[in-house]
């Protein structure tokens, strides 16, 4: 063994293991090829190999990046005078943290931490079998043990027109040819989730079908709407008619013309599908990204014609509600899955359900679009206005990305020196991003839901990204929104909030086996309940505030709305296209509650516009309660200020330190699962002014729809207009829905956070004696890794030539708690 490998043995406090790697002959070289099962054999120790193989992994990648900033070196002009700049470069080039360098401590760091939680899961599992389930301590430790595990996944919604390149972008990003790209005639049709594959290294694909019951429900549609098409003669400019088409045509070629329904939903349309007939999932599973892209195609992508000899006799992208791609061995997907998703939902009642449910819940958005015309593209701002509502105050976005792709794109550039395509790409990317910047300023429909702060813009080149023909790869920007992902995932919090976890558990155990602070127990039990009290009242004083300031908000909307009402459904059935045109679209309208898909342009929904001055009113207060940001807090973060000041009563009580620690750790807990609450609930609250008034309008569309023949148009026009004069007072119900939703919210955060930190509290300190294992080694360790892991941005900047960020850092790690209560 060199000096090497026994210094860094030394520094990495592992001195006890020199001995062995010296008997087994182990130097600088063969120390870096090392692997798992040689590190296994030498180091027999959970706690010291998990360190070792931490700390050998950070130190490849310094490695790596030490000979990459040498090799950029090289190609610089040697002269005397450059002697310095050279060794200036190479030591700039150490500290910069580049996306590539970035992405390797990303995995490298995710790799040791995964083996600390991974250790830290295997001690939990062993103390939860050690304890018994005969009395309510240690029955409640049992389940707080089951709580520790969550699966936090983020969503990243992909926005964009067919042809916008959304697919070569994810391909590129994720760094497989996963999804079809590239094919003029086939756009993608479906609903795609992609993620990372974490029980098996194969590639799979989950299919996910609508009922057979709501396939026929759209033939019965289908028949409607194309009998009225014909009679009309107006089939060849209708982009819903050609929709149709398209779709019966993908499933049944040229046959659903002669065949009645019944016909069509004979089971031998599907024998290759019987998991539709089962109404269950199809589950495809292949060796490489390739071979699973191609099998996908006749469930994602549709043609706009068939051509022999294509080897796909029938398309069934009709029948899918969403198709979940598993991708192995990919950490940027770990913990995020990435949803291509249609523009603006469907007229199939569970698709779209789905398409909202997954739109709501998206923490990020990237709107899809060609960088030649981008600032101008309509379409994109479209999308971008229509699920502003859904997103925002109705979701939970915290950042919109507006992409725009291919560009590398420059015509005649084989004119030019590449040093002059370089020079004109890069200034027409920055013209392109303060265009785009300032566009997003002129839309008040999307700033009424998002701050300036929370809108970035990217120019890529998936293309150049991997051919590196005029750009090099961080100037792509792809590295950058690898980096997004990288984020998101959020590996160090994770790993950090269930070592904290375990460490409040197994202090609670350890502590209450400790029978010398009796006399003490009552006393503490006050001071927290006094704590507890004052806090609780800070609580409701705050959201008393929030209710009556939304009572009225909603006060004004509904007198705007009564006002206004006439005037809006005035235009909305008189102001638009006349005749036949017009006609199908309210048709299309009254048939589905009010609201219609079209295949292009905006979705029409009237309920939407009659609660247009209710949801006005309170979107500014709902942005300012409900905040998507996470340096914010809901109600003016009266709940992540909630504390039982347990940090000072350790100081003064030690001898109930590990309880108190205990408490402290089911505080931040409790504040972490109210955050998650109300960001599902709020949603719900915000979506109830909108909802009710489509349950009122129910009946009226169910009428209007009745109608058929002659003078159709204006029955159901009198019918709607009649309907809501008959139920003016929908907006007062609706204010009514939305306040009571928002109380029993309120009432549900009290009541859980009383009960669940009184609870905690009285086993803590007034249960009966109760049988415990000893576990103060488990504590030990848990605490050691809990220091680790604090510490080890910090270590881990160091060690990858950031040594100058250790104070952001630093700052970095005491905001993770935090983050994962934000989230």
């Amino acid at each position: 063994m060199d000096d090497f490998v026994r210094n860094k043995l030394f520094e990495w406090g592992l001195s006890e293991w020199v001995e062995r790697f010296e008997d087994e002959e182990i130097d600088k070289e063969s120390l870096y090829c090392l692997d798992d099962q040689e590190i296994d054999n030498l180091i027999t120790k959970a706690g010291p190999r998990v360190k070792f193989k931490k700390k050998l992994k950070l130190l490849k990648c310094k490695q790596e990046d030490e000979e990459e900033a040498a090799d950029l070196v090289q190609i610089l002009p040697s002269t005397s005078d450059e002697g310095k700049r050279k060794l200036d470069l190479q030591s700039d080039l150490s500290m910069l943290p580049s996306p590539a360098k970035r992405q390797r401590m990303f995995i490298a760091v995710s790799y040791a931490e995964t083996m600390i939680l991974s250790e830290m899961k295997n001690i939990m599992r062993v103390v939860q079998t050690r304890l018994h389930d005969q009395d309510k301590l240690s029955a409640f430790l049992k389940n707080k043990i089951s709580d520790l595990e969550t699966d936090k996944r983020e969503l990243v919604g992909v926005f964009g027109k067919t042809g916008a390149g959304k697919s070569s972008l994810i391909n590129a990003i994720i760094d497989e040819d996963l999804l079809p790209s590239g094919s003029v005639n086939a756009c993608t049709s479906v609903m795609i989730k992609v993620e990372a594959n974490t029980h098996s290294s194969k590639y799979e694909a989950d299919i996910e079908f609508i009922t057979k019951e709501e396939w026929k429900d759209e033939l019965w549609s289908f028949q409607w709407f194309i009998g009225d098409n014909e009679k009309l003669e107006q089939e060849d400019d209708d982009d819903d008619y050609r929709d149709i088409v398209d779709k019966l045509s993908a499933l049944y070629g040229e046959e659903w013309k002669q065949k009645t329904i019944e016909n069509l939903m004979d089971n031998k349309h599907y024998r290759e599908i019987p998991e539709f007939l089962q109404t269950r999932r199809k589950i495809l599973t292949c060796e490489s990204a390739k071979e699973l892209s191609a099998k996908c195609v006749k469930y994602t992508r549709s043609k706009s014609k068939r051509r022999e000899g294509d080897g796909v006799k029938k398309f069934y992208w009709p029948l899918v509600k969403c198709v979940t791609v598993r991708v192995p061995n990919s950490p940027l997907l770990q913990h995020v899955t990435l949803v291509d998703l249609p523009g603006n939902g469907d007229c199939n009642k569970s698709r779209d359900e789905m398409w909202k449910g997954i739109v709501g819940d998206c923490s990020t958005v990237w709107i899809v679009t060609e960088i030649n015309r981008a600032a101008s593209e309509k379409e994109a701002w479209e999308i971008l206005e229509s699920v502003s509502s859904l997103i925002g105050n109705g979701g939970e976005c915290q950042q919109i990305h507006f992409i725009c792709t291919k560009s590398d794109h420059f015509e005649d550039s084989d004119d030019f020196s590449p040093a002059d395509v370089r020079k004109e790409i890069t200034e027409r990317n920055m013209q392109a991003k303060n265009e785009i910047k300032e566009k997003f300023n002129q839309r008040p429909k999307i700033k009424k839901h998002f701050t300036e702060d929370s809108f970035r813009v990217f120019t890529v080149s998936s293309k150049e990204f991997r051919k590196r023909k005029h750009l090099n790869p961080d100037e792509t920007e792809i590295p950058k929104l690898q980096e997004v992902l990288q984020d998101l995932n959020d590996f160090h919090s994770e790993t950090l909030n269930y070592v904290s976890g375990a460490r409040g558990i197994l202090s609670l155990i350890q502590g209450a086996n400790h029978r010398g602070a009796d006399g003490k127990k009552d006393e503490v039990c006050a001071a927290l309940e006094r704590n507890m009290s004052l806090q609780l009242d800070a609580v409701k004083r705050e959201m008393d505030k929030t209710y009556k300031a939304f009572e009225k908000c909603l006060a004004d909307g509904v007198e705007k709305s009564k006002g206004s009402y006439e005037q809006v459904l005035k235009y909305f059935l008189y102001h638009r296209k006349k005749g036949g045109a017009f006609h199908k679209i309210l048709k299309c309208v009254v048939e589905n509650g009010g609201i219609h898909k079209p295949k292009k342009g905006k979705p029409i929904n009237l309920n939407m516009k009659l609660a247009s001055c209710l949801t006005d009113s309170i979107d500014e207060e709902f942005r300012k309660t409900f905040p998507n940001e996470l340096k914010c807090g809901p109600f003016n973060g009266v709940i992540n200020k909630f504390s039982l000041n347990t940090d000072s009563l350790i100081e003064k009580y030690k001898n109930v330190g590990l309880q108190l620690r205990f408490l402290k750790t089911e505080e931040e807990k409790i504040k972490g699962k109210l955050n998650r609450i109300i960001r599902k609930e709020k949603k719900k609250v915000y979506s109830s002014l909108t909802e009710k008034i489509e349950d009122i309008m129910e009946e009226g569309y169910s009428k209007a729809a009745a109608f058929r023949g002659k003078d159709s148009l204006k029955n159901m026009r009198e019918t709607i207009e009649r309907h809501v004069h008959s139920k003016k007072d929908m907006f007062e119900l609706a204010k009514n829905t939305m306040l009571e939703k928002l109380h029993n919210l309120m009432v549900n955060i009290v009541e859980t956070l009383e009960k669940t930190l009184k609870q905690s509290t009285e086993l803590s300190f007034k249960t009966d004696e109760s049988s415990l294992p000893d576990v103060s080694t488990e504590l030990e360790m848990v605490k050691k890794h809990y220091d680790e892991l604090v510490s080890s941005v910090d270590e881990e900047l160091s060690l990858s030539g950031f040594a100058e960020w250790a104070e952001t850092a630093e700052a970095w790690a005491q905001t993770e708690q935090p983050r994962e209560n934000a989230h």
